[in-house]
C-alpha cells in the first residue's frame, strides 16, 4: 500500500506520517513545497506522478473566525480543491480519507450527534467542510469520512499550547462553559485513520477521544496535569463574542466506530496527560 498524505506540516497530517512510517508503509507527506491545494493542475500532475492507492486528505482552511472574511479562500480550499483530489482519485482509482469536523452540526441537538443526523452549520468553516463531505460522497465509492473535534497534538498550535502558555503568566482565566464536545489527540487518532485505510468499510465516522467536557472543563484538566494555579472562571459564550458562532453541543458519537472497528480512543482526560507529559 502506498499512502499520499496532505497537510503535513499540520497537527494531524504530521502524526499521520509519523504512524504510517512506524507501521512500514510506504507514503509521502505533501506540503504547500510539493504543490499548492489551489493549484488545481499542480496537485493533479504531483498525485498521478506519485499513484498512491490511499490519499488521507488533512490538509484544510482550519482559521475558523478568519474565515468569515476570507470565505472564498476558504471556499477554494475545503471544497473546490477537496473536489479536484476527489476526481484525481477517482482517475487514478485510489481511495480517499477526508477529515471533517463537529462543525457540520448547528449544535442544537439534545445528546450525541449520530453519523447519519442532518448536518446544518452555522458558520463558513463549517458550511465548507460538509461541502468537501457532499463532493466525496457524489464523485467516489471508496471513501472515508471522518469527523473530528477540538484537535490537539505535538506539531502545531492548539488550545492546550495556548492554555500552558496562559497558565504560566495569569493566576485566572475566562473560558466559556456552555459549549460540550471531545477533545481529539492526534497521536491517538492517527493508528485509527489507517486501520481504516486498510479495509474497505466505507462511509462517515466519527472519532474523538471518548468522553465529553466543555471548554472550562478542558481547561480546568489542563491545569491541573501541568500542576499549574490558575482560577478557571465559567462564562457563556455570550460573554466571549467570537467573529464565527460556534456550536454549543459538539458530542459525537462514536457508535458505528465501536460496531465496525472494534475501537474507541482513550478517555480525553488520559489522552491529554500523555501529551503534556510528552511535551
Amino acid at each position: 500500500m502506498k499512502v499520499l498524505v496532505t497537510g503535513a506540516n499540520g497537527q494531524l497530517g504530521y502524526d499521520v506520517v509519523k504512524e504510517l512510517q512506524k507501521q512500514n508503509i510506504e507514503c509521502y507527506g505533501a506540503t504547500r513545497k510539493d504543490f499548492d491545494l489551489v493549484d488545481f493542475d499542480a496537485t493533479e500532475k504531483f498525485i498521478v506522478n506519485y499513484m498512491p492507492d490511499v490519499v488521507i486528505h488533512c490538509a484544510a482552511y482550519t482559521a475558523v473566525d478568519k474565515a468569515e472574511d476570507e470565505q472564498g479562500l476558504c471556499y477554494l480550499v475545503n471544497a473546490s480543491a477537496t473536489e479536484n483530489i476527489a476526481e484525481i482519485c477517482k482517475k487514478i482509482n485510489a481511495k480517499m480519507l477526508y477529515i471533517s469536523t463537529d462543525y457540520v452540526f448547528d449544535g442544537t441537538k439534545e445528546g450525541f450527534y449520530e453519523v447519519d443526523d442532518i448536518p446544518n452549520p452555522i458558520n463558513i468553516y463549517g458550511k465548507t467542510k460538509l461541502l468537501g463531505e457532499q463532493v466525496l460522497q457524489r464523485i467516489l465509492n471508496k471513501y472515508f469520512i471522518v469527523r473530528i473535534s477540538w484537535v490537539f497534538g505535538e506539531h502545531g498550535d492548539n488550545f492546550v499550547k495556548t492554555m500552558l502558555k496562559l497558565g504560566k503568566e495569569r493566576k485566572e482565566i475566562n473560558v466559556v462553559a456552555d459549549q460540550y464536545g471531545s477533545p481529539t489527540y492526534t497521536a491517538d487518532l492517527a493508528p485509527l485513520l489507517i486501520e481504516m485505510i486498510k479495509t474497505d468499510k466505507y462511509g462517515i465516522y466519527h472519532a474523538t477521544n471518548d468522553g465529553v467536557c466543555s471548554w472550562a472543563e478542558f481547561a480546568e484538566e489542563i491545569f491541573k496535569i501541568a500542576k499549574l494555579d490558575v482560577k478557571v472562571n465559567h462564562i457563556i459564550s455570550t460573554e466571549y463574542i467570537t467573529r464565527a458562532k460556534r456550536p454549543k453541543n459538539s458530542k459525537l458519537s462514536k457508535k458505528l466506530i465501536k460496531i465496525t472497528f472494534c475501537k474507541i480512543l482513550e478517555n480525553w482526560e488520559i489522552a491529554i496527560d500523555k501529551y503534556i507529559n510528552r511535551l
